[in-house]
Parts: structure tokens; C-alpha cells; sequence
């Protein structure tokens, strides 16, 4: 076979295989050092799971998700006021025995507190609880929170005090759509991660969808230095073989892409299993609601986990005049896509009425790999190491917490890792 050969600038160059948020913050900081680099992205654009989609003028992200601000990466890398971020109020709406009822938080909401405390979603007791869990995991610095004990997220609930009321009808739907997983099954030191960053910041959307937080990273970067439709096959010490069989010989190899095909490439079980979630989104012409909110099912037999009406809290997300609406599935891959809509807008007209049947389906996404699967034992050691081998590194939220914040760290110590053994190699090439 043929071997088409890429000489790349000498002389110190790493590859990054994979153009997603820990890819292009290994590549800021491989900037900042002066190392150069080259990313090759299997795709036609950055942001791996992070992206966004434009469809008959609506902003369809790849799956609901949401930039917690509290996010310390976040925070470093990314300029909030030029990505003109947009919140959620604090809080959420449960829809629960046929009605919606509101679960809010009185540190930032007081006003909605007399709501709140006579809803049946959970006892007074719960609710003085959630104040004692939030001191909990917001005291201290966020990295006391992983040398704890591990638990399931179940089992943490249940040992602070917390009724299965309140566990079924909102901790469930809630964190059951964060981490894809109404088992609760995941692990306690994730909960108390994901809790802290609720509670410590905004809860918020990018004006142009969270496409537009992996376009800023890119441009910090250079949009040249990402090459796309390339997609890896081998890697080799290196060297990176391409799919068309081209060889790309480079000092340090990076892989930054998702957990399954991160195995694949480094012949290693970097992790164990992914967890999945379908996203299906409505153009409608007429919002069911108009609070800038998220919509829990908090009625475990039904088949949706929660809306959100993404126009509410950022009005890019939809034409002027119209509006578009999220709908979140966990857990259920067995139905095909024709079921699922009809299933869900059986649902949804039980809870909004005839107006749904107005609704006009826009996109379904399938998404197979949308997080690690963090059931524990999982994270005994959250910041799991980044060096493969002298030369060879790996990075992913499957490296750290399953999260933009994960995914931006990891990407980051991979950078450090590549760093400190170029500094080790000169120091010892010039003694």
C-alpha cells in the first residue's frame, strides 16, 4: 500500500486526535507553552458533542445541555460576556399527579419559597435538607469533595435524610437528566461535583447555542490548526496513521476523544461503558409557558425526563415569533424513532392539551455516547492520569468528572503532561 507521508514543523509538534472541548483546551495550552500542534477531527466542525445545528432558523444543540458558570476551566478559558450567556431561574418546575408545581431555590428565589414549601414534592423536612446539602458540598475547596467516601447517588440521598418523595419526584428527573441515569446509580463524588456547580453559579445558554463555547475556544486556537474529515486509524510511536493511510509523523500524540474510540486507538479500557439519551426538539408557535425554566417528569412510569423551552432563556434559539421546545428521553433505546414521537406527544398532550398537535418536529437526536458511565465504583481517583506513555497522552470527560468542566481540565493536564516531559527531554539533551 501506498504511504503518503506529512512532515510537520520541527522541531517539537504533538497531534491531537479529536477536535471536542478537551481536544481544544489541550491546544490552548500547548499554544501557551509555544508547542505546536495539529488537530485532526474525524468530523466537518469543532465541538464533538458540543455543537449545535441550525434547522429552518432554529438553534438545535446536539442533545439538551446547559454551561454552569461555577465551572472553574470555564471560568479560565472562556470569555462569558462575548458568548452573551442567557440563564435559567434557579430552580424547576415538577409536573406531578396531573399539575406543574415549582421546587425553588430560596437562596435565589426567595419569592417563589411560599410555592415551594406546600407543593407535594417532598416533606418541609426535605426541604430544610436541600439547604443543609448545599452548605455541605459548597464548603471547603472542590477538591475535598472527591476524597469522600464513595457512594451510589441513591445512597447518599437516602443517608442524609431524604425521603424517597422528594428522591422520586425531583432528584430522579433531575440528576437522572444530567447524568443519564434514573437509577441514581452514579456516583456520589459526581453528585456532590454537580450539585456544588448548581448551586454556585448561573445555570445558562450561549447566545447561537453551546456550539458557539467550543467556536470560541477554536478561534483561540486558530481555526487552522484544525484539520477536518480526517479520521484516525492507528496510532503508532510517532506517528498517526489516517484512514486513507496517510502518515503523520509527529513527537507526542494526544487523544481526545470519546471514551469508546479512545480504547479503540490506544488498545486500552480508558472506560468502561457510555450512557445514552435521545433528544427530540418541536418548533411550536405558541410556548407552552413563558418562565425561563426546566420541566421535571417527576411520574416515574412515564417516558419523558424533562423540557425545557431553550427560546425561554435565549431567544437566538428560535425565530422571532416562534419558540423551541426540548424534550429529554433517558434510557429508552428500545423504541424506534417513530414510536418515541408518537409516545412522547401522547405525553405531552396529556400535560399541555390540543396545542402540541400544532407542534412540528424538527430533529431527533440518538445520542449512544453522551457520558460516561459513572456507576461506582467509578471515581476513586477523579483526575485519572493523562500520560499513556512518554509521548502518547489521552484526555475526555472519561478522564475526569463527566462534565464541560471534566473535559476542559483533562484536556488541560494533558497539556502539562506533554509539557513537563518536552522539559525533561531538553534538559537532559542539553546536560
Amino acid at each position: 500500500m501506498y504511504i503518503r507521508a506529512i512532515q510537520m514543523n520541527r522541531p517539537t509538534h504533538a497531534v491531537i486526535i479529536g477536535a471536542g472541548l478537551s481536544g481544544l483546551a489541550c491546544a490552548y495550552h500547548l499554544k501557551k507553552a509555544g508547542i505546536d500542534f495539529t488537530i485532526l477531527e474525524a468530523s466537518d466542525d469543532v465541538g464533538g458533542r458540543v455543537r449545535s445545528d441550525v434547522v429552518d432558523g432554529f438553534v438545535l444543540d446536539r442533545g439538551f445541555q446547559v454551561l454552569l458558570t461555577a465551572y472553574p476551566e470555564a471560568r479560565e478559558l472562556l470569555d462569558y460576556d462575548q458568548l452573551r450567556l442567557k440563564h435559567f431561574i434557579p430552580g424547576a418546575m415538577v409536573r406531578y399527579n396531573g399539575e406543574f408545581h415549582t421546587v425553588a431555590d430560596p437562596w435565589r428565589r426567595p419569592s417563589d419559597c411560599l410555592k415551594s414549601v406546600f407543593n407535594p414534592i417532598g416533606t418541609l423536612q426535605d426541604k430544610l435538607l436541600i439547604g443543609k446539602l448545599r452548605q455541605n458540598v459548597t464548603a471547603g475547596p472542590l477538591m475535598s469533595l472527591y476524597q469522600r467516601k464513595e457512594q451510589s447517588t441513591l445512597e447518599r440521598l437516602r443517608d442524609f435524610g431524604f425521603s424517597n418523595n422528594i428522591i422520586d419526584r425531583f432528584f430522579r428527573p433531575f440528576f437522572g437528566g444530567v447524568f443519564f441515569d434514573k437509577s441514581l446509580s452514579t456516583s456520589s463524588k459526581m453528585f456532590d461535583f454537580t450539585f456544588r456547580m448548581f448551586a454556585s453559579g448561573d445555570t445558562s445558554l450561549p447566545t447561537g447555542g453551546m456550539g458557539a463555547i467550543s467556536r470560541q475556544l477554536a478561534d483561540k486556537i486558530g481555526a487552522s490548526k484544525v484539520q477536518f474529515n480526517c479520521r484516525v486509524s492507528e496510532i503508532q510511536e510517532n506517528s498517526v496513521i489516517l484512514d486513507d493511510g496517510a502518515v503523520i509523523q509527529t513527537d507526542a500524540i494526544v487523544v481526545a476523544t470519546e471514551g469508546p474510540e479512545s480504547a479503540r486507538l490506544l488498545n486500552k479500557e480508558v472506560v468502561s461503558k457510555m450512557r445514552s439519551v435521545r433528544c427530540l426538539y418541536f418548533a411550536a408557535d405558541k410556548a407552552p409557558m413563558t418562565t425561563p425554566v426546566l420541566v421535571l417528569n417527576g411520574e416515574e412510569s412515564e417516558l419523558i425526563n424533562n423540557l425545557c423551552i431553550p427560546s425561554n432563556v435565549n431567544e437566538s434559539y428560535a425565530p422571532a415569533g416562534k419558540h423551541l421546545i426540548s424534550i429529554s428521553v433517558v434510557g429508552r433505546d428500545d423504541l424506534p424513532d417513530e414510536g418515541l414521537h408518537k409516545a412522547v406527544l401522547t405525553q405531552l398532550h396529556s400535560w399541555y392539551g390540543k396545542e402540541v398537535l400544532n407542534w412540528k418536529h424538527l430533529r431527533t437526536y440518538n445520542i449512544k455516547f453522551g457520558l460516561p458511565d459513572y456507576t461506582v465504583p467509578a471515581l476513586g481517583e477523579v483526575e485519572r492520569p493523562a500520560r499513556i506513555e512518554r509521548g502518547i497522552y489521552v484526555c475526555g470527560d472519561h478522564r475526569d468528572t463527566a462534565s464541560i468542566q471534566g473535559a476542559l481540565s483533562s484536556g488541560k493536564r494533558a497539556a502539562q503532561a506533554l509539557i513537563e516531559d518536552f522539559e525533561a527531554t531538553v534538559k537532559t539533551v542539553a546536560s
